[in-house]
């Protein structure tokens, strides 16, 4: 299956929850004062980082749903299937 970590980045406010939940995925631009999904491509058309992954374990599936979840603006998106 595949599964689409998403990442609105413009409007992260770097509250650095993500980073904090799911280190092996998310790190912390204190420069930019955003949150970082590492290994991510930007995707010119919507402007949002992304990884897209055919193999990945239950353990970081759930938590990168964790780390949308708890994001406070909603900037995080997990799409499974595509």
């Amino acid at each position: 299956m595949m599964i689409k970590i998403i990442q609105n980045k413009k409007d992260c406010i770097g509250c650095g929850t993500c980073a904090a939940l799911c280190p092996k995925f998310w790190d912390m631009d204190y420069d930019e004062m955003k949150a970082i999904l590492r290994d991510s491509i930007k995707n010119e058309i919507t402007g949002s980082y992304e990884i897209k992954a055919s193999a990945i374990s239950d353990e970081d599936l759930e938590c990168n749903k964790n780390v949308a979840d708890a994001c406070p603006v909603q900037v995080i998106t997990i799409k499974e299937g595509e």
